[in-house]
């Protein structure tokens, strides 16, 4: 498997009101063209702080596995899972605020789940990419907040087109309404912490000031709002999954 490092970009720090104080981990949701990467910078310029951008650009799979899904799609969603455990696992460690562009969560309950629903990934690589990413994930630290990018297909392909990325141009619609349907099925048992789910179909937080003001401003409440401890949120995870968890 190749090794690559996280994506990560520094932000000068700045002074904003309203930001919260300490350490901040929120991570950004969303299915493909729903602007997660775009929220994901301009947070991190408002606030000052680090972000985690997906692996995108240099990863050496995904041309391939737009062509051929059935043939990459192991090696595709295990290229992303050991990175996004190395960017988790580094943003745990690490004492800066930050943003991450896209969660680990998100290859099983929807990219993985769905390949193999479709029948591009069989059982055998199924059960073994399950396995691989429940060790991974018993030791990982959850967000202090999930933001959800909750967008139509109709939303999803015009950003798609508008990003240009060519491997991106072929993605059927019906690809993405499943993986829509896999997100609204995930983020309703999403039990990990608070959670913020933006209807973004009517927003344009890149080109419109006042609509990213109204997401900073949901950020910030969020993040002050008395949320469970890590521990309650450890029992009822642990509770859905009929067994215990140990994220630290």
């Amino acid at each position: 498997m190749p090794t690559t490092r996280p994506t990560v970009h520094r932000s000068p720090p700045q002074s904003v009101t309203g930001a919260p104080r300490g350490k901040a981990f929120i991570a950004v949701a969303g299915n493909i063209g729903s602007g997660k990467s775009s929220l994901t910078r301009l947070l991190c310029k408002h606030f000052g702080w680090t972000p985690f951008f997906e692996s995108v650009e240099d990863n050496p799979y995904l041309s391939d596995f737009y062509a051929d899904m059935k043939r990459w799609s192991f090696h595709l969603q295990v290229y992303f899972l050991s990175n996004r455990f190395r960017s988790h696992k580094a943003i745990a460690e690490g004492p800066e605020s930050v943003v991450l562009d896209r969660v680990i969560y998100e290859d099983a309950e929807i990219f993985a789940r769905n390949l193999f629903e479709i029948g591009k990934m069989d059982r055998r690589d199924y059960d073994n990419y399950l396995a691989l990413y429940g060790v991974m994930t018993e030791y990982l630290r959850p967000p202090d907040l999930l933001i959800y990018l909750q967008a139509n297909v109709d939303t999803l392909v015009r950003q798609i087109s508008l990003r240009g990325r060519s491997f991106e141009q072929a993605i059927p619609r019906e690809y993405l309404d499943q993986l829509n349907r896999h997100y609204e099925s995930w983020i309703t048992r999403y039990a990990l912490g608070p959670l913020l789910v933006v209807r973004s179909d009517a927003l344009d937080f890149v080109n419109k000031n006042d609509d990213f003001q109204n997401v900073v401003e949901m950020v910030c409440a969020k993040l002050r709002a008395p949320s469970r401890s890590g521990a309650q949120r450890r029992r009822q995870a642990g509770a859905r999954a009929g067994g215990s968890s140990g994220r630290v």
